[in-house]
């Protein structure tokens, strides 16, 4: 028998997107994280009571040094790990005393949690005689810090000594059941920390030089990004960057860390600058989303990514359009062999992220 009262409670208004109840399709056991340590590089991990870590020599003979520090930022690596404190950190010491990326990123997060390395010890596996695949393997008797570094000098042009990466399992004593993955340490202090919730847009003004890091919280969330040169604006010269021009300009479907990594705007000046990207899977063929498109979907009135561009780009003085030009970051686009253009689930894991650097001042 059909139940008429029950009809009446159904929403007003377009369907609601659906929810992703797994965001990031996990390739691991629930409760267990993978890091990977670049060879003469380091990471830092938080730590809890009864947490398993596993560290592994992927391709042999790389040393590991691995130290660890209670909440308040004290150095116990023999107390909290359960094992001799063999070294004197001075691995984790040269590599943090260097300007590689990895190094300022650790030194940052020692800073954030109060951590001194300057009297450290450390507890050090593998060396030359390891094997690949060997592990070695610890139970964290308190909560902290974990710091795990591959050590190792420049390669000598006549000797097979370079360093090769490790990689760092945790597996959590206690599952937290959290609706959303813990973010990373920032890659630096930030100058701006802004949260785009879903649905919405946010303009800001970035200065030439300056960095941009566009994270995916959740995972498999797309995001459509827009730059303007901001003195060309002053002078009331409204030139969006251009993803046909920038496509044309590199010669790639967007632009790639590296040689290619500009994109420009239609008078072929570069605005900004990709330096980093853990996806590596995007779009730059289509607009951002709009009115039309949900239209014709059957959804009239939806919200979208163009009317949200509009809003937030009044104050500005930049014109309303019907469709915007975009950067779609994390999108799964392809053409296949029909010429037909397809979009699928997204490529970007919790946690994801791109690095921009702003070639000009940027609205």
């Amino acid at each position: 028998m059909l139940d008429l009262e029950q009809t009446n409670n159904l929403p007003s208004g377009p369907p609601r997107p659906s929810t992703i109840l797994w965001p990031g399709i996990r390739s691991l056991p629930e409760g267990v994280e993978r890091y990977l340590v670049e060879g003469g590089g380091s990471v830092v991990v938080a730590i809890e009571p009864g947490d398993e870590v596993a560290v592994v020599d992927i391709e042999g003979g790389q040393a590991c040094e691995l130290a660890a520090a209670d909440p308040g930022g004290k150095v116990d690596t023999a107390a909290i790990l359960g094992a001799v404190a063999d070294s004197d950190a001075d691995g984790i010491k040269d590599i943090l005393a260097g300007n590689g990326f990895s190094a300022g990123r650790t030194r940052a997060a020692l800073k954030r949690r109060n951590i001194d390395l300057g009297k450290a010890k450390a507890i050090r596996v593998f060396g030359t005689s390891s094997r690949p695949g060997d592990r070695a393997e610890f139970t964290t008797a308190q909560g902290g810090t974990l710091i795990v570094a591959a050590p190792g000098g420049a390669m000598d042009f006549d000797l097979q000594n370079t360093v090769t990466p490790l990689e760092l399992f945790v597996k959590r004593a206690v599952l937290k059941l959290t609706p959303e993955a813990e973010l990373p340490d920032p890659l630096a202090d930030p100058l701006q920390d802004i949260r785009v919730h879903a649905s919405t847009a946010q303009a800001y003004k970035v200065k030439a030089g300056e960095y941009i890091q566009i994270i995916d919280v959740s995972g498999r969330q797309c995001t459509d990004f827009q730059a303007f040169s901001l003195p060309k604006l002053e002078a009331g010269r409204e030139l969006a960057l251009d993803a046909t021009i920038t496509r044309a300009l590199l010669g790639l479907a967007n632009p790639i860390p590296g040689i290619p990594a500009k994109a420009f705007d239609l008078e072929m000046d570069p605005l900004i600058e990709t330096i980093q990207d853990t996806c590596g899977r995007h779009d730059a063929f289509l607009t951002a989303c709009n009115s039309r498109y949900y239209d014709d979907m059957g959804y009239p009135g939806h919200v979208n990514c163009t009317d949200n561009f509009n809003a937030v780009l009044d104050p500005y003085g930049i014109a309303h359009r019907k469709g915007w030009e975009a950067l779609n970051y994390f999108y799964n686009t392809r053409v296949d062999d029909q010429n037909q253009i397809y979009f699928d689930e997204p490529w970007s894991r919790p946690g994801d992220y791109i690095l921009l650097r702003a070639v000009t001042d940027l609205v």
